[in-house]
């Protein structure tokens, strides 16, 4: 009895064990892809930067108008990628997490870009055994302390597009 414990013991280890190391083998793909992905754009390889996304990709900008799906955001971007330079986010920071499935994951992360700091996030799904980006999100940051002055200089554009853009009731 005592050596079908130790058994199963060792067993569920070993097993624990490589489950922590698909995850970690996991997160580097991920991050080998987002990181790709990025230096794509910054190489201005369209093929490359929307073949690494799903057919049903959305991607979110920082104006409030740009929420595209993969055709209107292709469209939206062709004309940086033709002009040999899109743009070019480096992450300095970035965190994953995963599905129990092991099949979809979600991050966040803080880029260097020429806005300076930005944060994105998204969802990126395995196909096969590729990681493709389904969703993305970019936003610029904003210190705390300098949101009132922020608020001031886009009021007068933001409150014409909420006008525009809120529901009739």
């Amino acid at each position: 009895m005592r050596a079908l414990f130790l058994s199963l013991a060792v067993l569920t280890l070993v097993s624990f064990d490589s489950l922590q190391y698909k995850e970690s083998d996991e997160k580097e793909q991920v991050n080998k892809t987002l990181d790709a992905w990025h230096k794509a754009a910054a190489e201005a390889k369209f093929d490359v930067y929307f073949g690494m996304m799903t057919e049903d990709a959305i991607y979110i900008g920082t104006d409030p108008t740009e929420n595209w799906d993969l055709k209107a955001f292709q469209a939206f971007a062709k004309p940086y990628f033709d002009k040999g330079k899109a743009w070019s986010f480096k992450a300095i920071d970035r965190n994953i997490y995963f599905d129990k499935s092991g099949k979809l994951a979600w991050f966040d992360e803080l880029l260097n870009t020429q806005m300076k700091i930005c944060r994105g996030s998204g969802v990126l799904v395995k196909i096969g055994k590729e990681w493709k980006v389904k969703h993305y999100v970019l936003s610029m940051t904003i210190p705390n302390d300098n949101t009132n002055e922020v608020v001031k200089i886009i009021a007068p554009i933001e409150d014409v597009l909420i006008q525009k853009m809120q529901p009739k009731r």
